[in-house]
């Protein structure tokens, strides 16, 4: 068995392989029209000091997010980051962390399904309407097919564009019923969770997921990423009651096992599931190997989560403290 690895925060602009079909388009006509709908999203913990990564793409102009589950849930306690913060594409990403992360707002989470590693965020500032990305039939997505994927990869840059091609399609994944995954060897990594998987029409036909990491006897393995089709996150996304832009007709859906699908709706300023929350599913086998050192990807400017998220945190601390000194000041006078 090979071990999956959640994708949680370079990568290189490829060239597009072959000559383009009809109606193509190029990864730089792809990159500039989808990635203004692609967002960064920082979960914070109660201390401040440890958070999750990722990426989400919008689906509506009022600004519902879709990303990962793992992107926005604890693992150990299984509840929603009690701060979620969404950072939006500037014009132009110029690898300076201060202006390129200058537009963000709050988010909360909407619903979410841990057995599907979906969530649906709200974006709660600034003020809309968003750019949004379409979803496409995944059904006509076939194996061979050529591929884009924008995210943050931990250690590149924000807002990276990779290209590849489908190379292999799944059902049932992770033994998740009606969890179907293609195969692609786009190059992602850590940061790319809950991003777009485009096709040559810029149009979303997957979430990128996973990726396989190590062998058992511990070699590495490159190029093997998984994205849970877009068809999957249609029909979960209408079970919540939301429908999102999509590019085509929809063609039908095998049905979602009900018992497997544990999605909890989440009111409006609640942040945490009623009851106990399921338990967070293990992308691994049931040996898992011994993981391969990363190696640090020499670029410009990269950016580190923990450095950034311990960053942000002190910015907003010295903000407060702002703001109650001018407010200790009015109160005297």
């Amino acid at each position: 068995m090979v071990r999956f690895l959640l994708l949680g925060m370079a990568t290189v602009l490829g060239l597009w392989p072959g000559v383009g079909l009809a109606g193509d388009l190029t990864p730089r006509e792809i990159y500039e029209g989808s990635s203004p709908a692609v967002v960064m999203i920082i979960g914070y913990s109660h201390s401040g000091q440890q958070g999750s990564g990722g990426t989400g793409s919008i689906i509506q102009q009022d600004g519902l997010v879709l990303t990962n589950a793992h992107v926005v849930i604890e693992e150990h306690t299984g509840k929603p980051y009690p701060r979620l913060t969404i950072y939006l594409k500037p014009d132009r990403v110029t690898g300076d962390r201060k202006l390129d992360l200058s537009r963000s707002g709050k988010a909360r989470v909407v619903a979410f399904s841990q057995p599907l590693d979906l969530a649906l965020l709200k974006l709660e500032g600034p003020p809309g309407p968003y750019p949004v990305i379409e979803l496409d039939d995944s059904d006509r997505a076939k194996i061979g097919d050529r591929v884009v994927a924008i995210g943050h990869p931990e250690q590149g840059g924000l807002w990276t564009l990779t290209t590849g091609t489908i190379s292999a399609e799944f059902e049932n994944f992770n033994a998740t019923q009606g969890k179907s995954v293609f195969q692609t060897e786009t190059g992602l990594n850590r940061g790319n969770s809950g991003g777009p998987l485009l096709d040559t029409y810029g149009r979303m036909i997957g979430v990128n997921t996973a990726i396989a990491r190590v062998a058992p006897d511990g070699l590495p393995i490159t190029s093997i990423s998984f994205s849970l089709k877009s068809n999957v996150a249609k029909r979960w996304l209408r079970e919540q009651g939301v429908s999102a832009r999509e590019a085509l007709a929809h063609s039908d859906t095998p049905a979602l096992d009900k018992s497997a699908d544990r999605s909890i709706l989440l009111p409006h300023g609640q942040t945490t599931p009623p009851g106990s929350p399921p338990t967070v599913p293990t992308i691994a086998s049931p040996s898992p190997p011994s993981e391969v050192a990363a190696q640090t990807v020499t670029s410009p400017r990269p950016y580190n989560l923990d450095r950034l998220i311990s960053e942000r945190n002190r910015a907003e601390a010295d903000l407060e403290d702002m703001i109650k000194e001018m407010r200790g000041k009015l109160g005297g006078r």
